[in-house]
């Protein structure tokens, strides 16, 4: 795959000892820490605590989580490769084109959390609304969307490793899913976020710290004036082909536009029809869903904004110096498409300890973007799957077992498809940019399902995949037409891959006026998705041993708190809309448009200007995601570490875990009771 004149910066064992050493360190950490949140916390693995989180979490973990889950390998490698292709629009374009998606779906997450209160997957509220039908279709895009995710993550990560270290692709891509499996199979959800927290800030300090390496420190580049020299020499020495005068240093860039187009329709498949970010959604606390995903989109865009402008614009800069591995060559398309831009800019940057930095941050990205597909997967599995077609009266033990054997023969799925890619040479990059077509027209069917009461479930049914069949058919004509052939490179190219997913995504717009006024305007009242049940665990409760009575005041506690709670996602859903509205209109017209338009080659000093603020932003987007999330849980870690010292259970604190509101509650209790200790006849399942 390489075309390096030296051989790894790292030798294997690093590799191994990163994948299996540091993954195996969190496992155990986070094992260790569901165990003290169980005694402690009072935090039973209900299939409702393993699959929602309780529906307790706070604003600032579902930001971190946002923010960690949304920072896959393709966001720190992709984005380099990016800016490598296209120069400084290039960050901004894959920024802005996967933020919008995040900040437009709390929209989405509050109408949810209204329409359907005790959903486990947004694949429920499908069924509920129209039928198996839809429910199957929506199914097999929503599984496609986790499969394509997983096997971007596990791609990249592998050719990163085997870039850096030597370690064997496919050693990689089997390694590196164990540990995750490990602590999701034990912590479920609530792993997931917390390890989403530790990673996230990690990520962040690392690129925090190549920034201001390479602006700051270094002795080969050391400011943000030296870089733009050399990226002034290197326009002249190699021209961007379609950017303005060649430059490096411009927003107006014809191919870095053609891929934010691509960028905007195939995130949109991501976000909207990943079960991960539903599965965040649902476990939010109602009052914390909305500036958790506003603060998560926010504190993201800095990620791969900084990062590429960093790594991406670092590797021109110094392909031309003997300390870039394929020197004295340019990076070949392969090792391109391959991520690879942002190691090799970080080896010649920083040597061997740049090497490392990038190994630990890609293996971070990787792992905990994964145990969201994880959990996401096994919970189709577990409740559209199991519990629906197979055994409706399934309890939570049996639940919790299901998710548990989901998870196992998933990630087995994953590896062995990731190792098929691995030997056929498609890359990362090849399915970023082919997921659009794939999965792109669900979206729009999907958003109608919750915002609009007259779309009938033959128009939910039919239209994504009669978008599906015409997204191909554009892609493979284009490609037919514009290269004469249908190999990886060709069908891989912007123009096919552009009408793929632009038809994808806007296809189901003329499907679904068709079909409405083919089998008539649909009024729905909602209804059938409120009556969706929560799953009765009362099974695993009682092994647990948690106080019975305990349980039954936490519980009706929170059914009080629910008309409350009605009135505030209603506020919210106000809020949301002109909030992610305002920041579509600003982060896709009002910043990039303008200086697309013009044409305008950054000045030194507005460069300068340009990289600092990326800076600040990171600065702002860690006191949000890392220090933010310590501060809003200050109360239950104290509580916690509290009752470590003091040598007492979480029994002893059942009194204060009664009083607590739903937005504060932990303990993950799932079934309403009656006061004599039975289950309510509308909550059995």
């Amino acid at each position: 795959m390489s075309s390096t004149s030296t051989g790894p910066a790292l030798n294997q064992g690093v590799g191994y000892g990163i994948v299996l050493g540091l993954g195996f360190a969190f496992a155990i950490f986070m094992i260790s820490l569901t165990h003290i949140l169980k005694r402690y916390n009072n935090e039973v693995q209900t299939s409702e605590m393993f699959n929602t989180a309780g529906r307790s979490m706070k604003s600032g973990l579902v930001a971190a989580a946002v923010v960690s889950s949304w920072t896959w390998a393709a966001t720190l490698l992709q984005s380099s490769s990016v800016c490598y292709r296209y120069g400084a629009s290039g960050p901004l374009w894959y920024s802005s084109g996967a933020s919008i998606q995040v900040l437009i779906f709390a929209t989405i997450a509050i109408t949810l959390k209204k329409r359907s209160p005790n959903a486990h997957t947004f694949l429920e509220v499908i069924r509920a609304r129209y039928g198996a039908p839809a429910h199957f279709t929506f199914m097999l895009f929503g599984l496609t969307t986790n499969v394509l995710v997983s096997l971007m993550l596990i791609a990249g990560g592998a050719a990163t490793i085997n870039a850096l270290t030597g370690m064997h692709g496919v050693a990689a891509i089997f390694l590196m899913p164990i540990p995750v499996v490990a602590y999701t199979f034990i912590g479920g959800l609530k792993a997931t976020f917390i390890t989403d927290y530790i990673h996230g800030g990690a990520v962040l300090i690392i690129i925090i710290t190549f920034a201001l390496t390479a602006y700051a420190t270094s002795d080969r580049l050391g400011s943000p004036a030296a870089v733009y020299d050399l990226l002034v020499e290197a326009a002249l020495a190699h021209p961007v082909e379609g950017n303005q005068d060649g430059s490096y240093l411009t927003m107006r860039s014809k191919g870095g536009v053609t891929f934010f187009v691509i960028n905007i329709v195939g995130n949109f498949g991501t976000v909207f029809l990943d079960n991960g970010y539903w599965n965040k959604a649902i476990a939010a606390s109602p009052v914390h869903a909305l500036p958790g995903y506003i603060i998560g989109g926010l504190s993201w865009f800095a990620i791969p904004w900084l990062t590429a402008t960093t790594l991406g614009l670092a590797a021109v800069a110094l392909e031309s110096s003997p300390a870039f591995p394929t020197f004295p060559n340019r990076m070949s398309e392969a090792e391109v498409s391959a991520g690879l831009t942002l190691p090799y800019a970080a080896v010649a940057l920083l040597g061997k300890s740049g090497a490392v930095a990038t190994l630990i941050m890609v293996f971070l990205a990787v792992t905990s973007s994964f145990n969201s597909e994880l959990v996401a997967t096994s919970s189709i599995f577990t409740y559209d799957v199991y519990r629906t077609y197979f055994k409706p009266d399934a309890q939570g033990k049996t639940l919790v077992w299901m998710s548990h054997a989901c998870m196992v023969v998933y990630a087995t799925i994953i590896c062995c498809i990731s190792t098929g890619l691995w030997y056929n040479g498609i890359s990362m990059g090849y399915l970023y940019l082919l997921m659009g077509v794939l999965i792109s027209a669900a979206v729009i069917p999907a958003t109608l399902t919750l915002m609009w009461k007259g779309q009938n479930k033959w128009a939910a049914t039919l239209s994504p995949i009669l978008g599906l069949i015409s997204a191909i058919i554009a892609w493979l004509v284009t490609a037919s037409k514009t290269c004469g052939n249908l190999d990886i490179a060709c069908t891989g190219s912007n123009d096919p891959m552009l009408a793929g997913n632009v038809t994808a995504l806007l296809s189901p717009l003329v499907f679904i006026p068709i079909l409405t006024l083919i089998f008539g305007v649909d009024n729905y009242d909602w209804q059938s998705m409120r009556d969706i049940r929560r799953a009765d665990d009362h099974d695993v409760l009682e092994e647990s041993g948690l106080s019975p009575e305990a349980q039954r005041e936490i519980e009706l506690a929170q059914q009080a708190d629910y008309d409350a709670e009605q009135k505030q996602l209603k506020w919210a859903l106000k809020v949301a809309t002109i909030t992610t509205t305002l920041m579509t209109i600003c982060l896709l017209v009002l910043w990039p448009m303008p200086l697309y338009g013009s044409g305008y080659i950054f000045s030194k000093r507005f460069f300068t200007g340009w990289v600092s603020v990326g800076i600040i932003w990171i600065f702002c987007s860690f006191i949000a995601v890392v220090i933010y999330p310590a501060i809003e849980s200050r109360t239950t870690l104290m509580r916690v570490l509290r009752l470590m010292f003091a040598g007492k259970s979480g029994a002893s604190s059942n009194v204060v875990l009664a009083a607590q509101t739903p937005a504060e509650s932990t303990s993950g209790t799932a079934t309403p009771v009656k006061k004599d200790g039975s289950v309510s006849d509308k909550e059995k399942v």
